[in-house]
């Protein structure tokens, strides 16, 4: 049995006590439901939030999520044979792989509980894929649950999230983030601090900043870029900086994942063992391949994605500076930031934040190449001349 001080599997969620309270609640068999949507801004938990509630719901013990029991512990750790997750770094998430889902999904449980089934991302749902879930969220198995993530309940067809349960993650506060980085990963406070200050909220960007000093070195550098922006020449060069950094570091993420994959694949088919390729081989790396490239884009784009909003956060600090609105996220940027004061409006930084989600819109929406759409907007971004 677990005591108040006990850990528990809603440990991991920061900042969400009214998300918690309601799905304690639900699993302890109050207002259950076998849809369920978790929707909440990058960085909130939602996938967290999923992945614990399915942990309470398998749970051994009474109150459910003491987050010691076996099954408890294989839910966590992502090897619980009722619980399964879909996570995508593709684009998107086809209609092949919901049909598989769906498949999965009627099968009896193995233990005694519930089927679990978690979409990650489930705002990638293509058309198709979203009609296919659909069915299966109409008419559920008794003993199977859906728990679907999304920043937003626009993401999902209306039809869909209808039928399901809402739970509403909020972004965390800086000092909630920054208590949450000491007592679980050990880091100095001041580090904490930093890190939950410049991570906006979002707690796995929080936590790779506090675990590697490149990250907070490539941030720096990013968010140096404003105050810079004086001509054209460098807004050209921003550009490409932002461009090649962003692309390496996707490519370390990606690089050592499809090596990894790669070999598996050599292993599966006897190429290390008979030291031929058969006939089979060939296609199947052919489709591997593809996927990697897609994932490689997907990976780059967030990056990217990443590093806009770190921008964006130095035109909202000008705006916060110059019209006494609380809090800087980059105080030990205040000299560039008051620099940026000085030759600008708050009108002016704020349109500036729309041409940077603009940039981030013709990116993502609408395939616009990477050095193209940062060229664009980074002399959209240029310091006025006096």
């Amino acid at each position: 049995m677990t005591t108040a001080t006990a850990p528990t599997v809603w440990d991991s969620l920061v900042g969400q006590r009214r998300a918690i309270e309601a799905l304690r609640t639900a699993a302890s068999g109050h207002g259950m439901s076998q849809a369920f949507l978790f929707i909440g801004p990058p960085g909130s938990g939602r996938s967290n939030a999923a992945i614990a509630f399915a942990a309470a719901l398998q749970c051994e013990e009474q109150p459910p999520g003491c987050g010691v029991c076996h099954s408890c512990h294989t839910v966590l750790a992502g090897s619980h044979a009722d619980v399964t997750v879909v996570r995508t770094q593709k684009l998107s998430i086809g209609v092949d792989e919901v049909r598989d889902l769906v498949r999965r999904s009627a099968l009896a449980p193995v233990g005694r509980r519930w089927q679990v089934m978690i979409v990650e991302d489930a705002d990638r749902l293509t058309d198709q894929a979203a009609n296919a879930l659909l069915k299966a969220i109409e008419e559920p198995t008794d003993r199977t649950v859906w728990m679907l993530c999304a920043p937003t309940v626009e993401d999902l067809l209306p039809t869909i999230r209808s039928r399901c349960r809402l739970v509403t993650l909020t972004t965390p506060s800086t000092v909630e983030v920054a208590d949450f980085l000491v007592r679980s990963a050990g880091v100095d406070a001041a580090l904490a601090s930093y890190c939950a200050r410049a991570s906006q909220g979002h707690i796995g960007r929080a936590r790779a900043l506090a675990r590697d000093e490149g990250a907070r070195n490539r941030r720096h550098e990013v968010i140096s870029w404003p105050a810079r922006l004086t001509s054209l020449g460098a807004c050209m060069n921003a550009a490409t900086n932002l461009h090649e950094t962003t692309q390496e570091e996707a490519d370390l993420i990606t690089g050592d994942l499809d090596a990894r994959e790669r070999a598996d694949l050599d292993v599966s088919y006897g190429v290390v063992e008979r030291g031929r390729r058969p006939r089979e081989y060939a296609p199947a790396l052919a489709a591997m391949e593809k996927s990697q490239k897609t994932r490689a884009k997907r990976r780059h784009l967030d990056v990217v994605d990443r590093s806009l909003m770190d921008l964006v956060s130095m035109y909202r600090d000008a705006i916060a500076l110059a019209t006494g609105g609380g809090e800087l996220v980059n105080e030990e940027l205040r000299g560039d930031i008051e620099q940026i004061v000085r030759t600008s409006t708050p009108e002016l930084n704020l349109r500036r934040i729309g041409w940077i989600f603009d940039a981030r819109e013709q990116m993502l929406e609408f395939n616009v190449p990477v050095p193209l759409a940062l060229e664009s907007m980074m002399v959209a971004l240029k310091a006025p001349t006096r």
